[in-house]
């Protein structure tokens, strides 16, 4: 009687194939649940946006106190009583006035921030070290201290309920966050373009105009998001700042829907809600590769 032997490399073979197995298995079990665990974080941040919707489509009686998300019959007449405007005043005024700031505010932020960080980043002067600290210690310092004192001055000089006050920042590189993000981009970028156009005999003007900013693009992108972004939803600077209602932005108009002495248009607020997010959300879908762009170019050296 005989017995046939089985060869060692058969039971290394089988044991590899058990152990690719398992690690398939494995992999598979863990991609399931960090993709159920995406999904289950994405449903949390789009409720809102998704119950807002949904509620511009609902009479004003059924949002407050409603438990349903869907709406029993839809209707666009919230959107028409947002369109007409409050007060006397149309939604594209409210539009108008929080287009200029917002645009006001990027082209502000991207000329005189982009100048104050290639002085910063670029030039020798006496003392750069301590006024580079003093800006970046103005981003700890909170806005309730400064808000009163800048009220009293534009008040004293007549510039209260027009947009100088919410402008005039902006083109003076009042904003600190972004001159250091623009700093520590130009920091990235080597310093043998300047010197290569120093020996051509260019100036600082034309190092900046002709080398810099072309390869400043991504950064420009991205601060002219945020800011884009901050500026639109602005409520505290309007509501301080403008008394006139055919002056006020969007965020403010949407405030008038709501009043505690009579009947609030809840249905109306969020349909114009709805409205003012879609320039900021089309804004974002254009820009958006250069934010990536700008987070790739991070990574280069030299």
């Amino acid at each position: 009687m005989t017995t046939a032997g089985v060869s060692p490399s058969s039971v290394t073979q089988a044991s590899s194939a058990l152990l690719r197995r398992r690690h398939h298995n494995s992999k598979r079990i863990k991609s399931v649940l960090f993709h159920t665990f995406v999904v289950a974080v994405l449903v949390v941040v789009l409720y809102p946006a998704l119950w807002m919707l949904m509620s511009s489509l609902k009479p004003t009686a059924d949002i407050v106190g409603n438990v349903s998300l869907w709406p029993k019959g839809a209707s666009l007449d919230n959107f028409a009583k947002a369109l007409h405007g409050i007060g006397g005043v149309s939604f594209w005024t409210f539009f108008r006035n929080s287009m200029i700031l917002a645009v006001g505010s990027v082209v502000g932020i991207a000329l005189s921030a982009s100048v104050s960080a290639y002085a910063f980043a670029r030039i020798q002067f006496a003392g750069r070290s301590v006024w580079f600290a003093l800006m970046i210690g103005s981003l700890l310092l909170p806005i309730h201290v400064v808000i009163i004192p800048q009220y009293i001055i534009f008040n004293n000089i007549g510039l209260v309920n027009t947009f100088v006050p919410l402008l005039l920042g902006k083109f003076l590189a009042a904003e600190a966050f972004f001159v250091f993000l623009m700093v520590q981009f130009m920091r990235n970028l080597p310093r043998e373009l300047d010197e290569a156009a120093r020996i051509d005999g260019a100036g600082h003007v034309r190092i900046f105009t002709s080398i810099m900013l072309p390869l400043m693009k991504p950064a420009l992108v991205t601060s002219a998001i945020f800011a884009f972004i901050w500026s639109w939803n602005d409520f505290l600077g309007p509501l301080l700042y403008l008394k006139d209602p055919s002056l006020y932005s969007l965020p403010i108009a949407l405030r008038l829907f709501v009043d505690q002495t009579s009947t609030s248009d809840y249905g109306a607020q969020m349909a114009m809600a709805v409205l003012a997010l879609i320039p900021v959300l089309l804004f974002f879908l254009v820009f958006q590769r250069y934010l990536v762009e700008g987070v790739a170019t991070q990574g280069l050296k030299g």
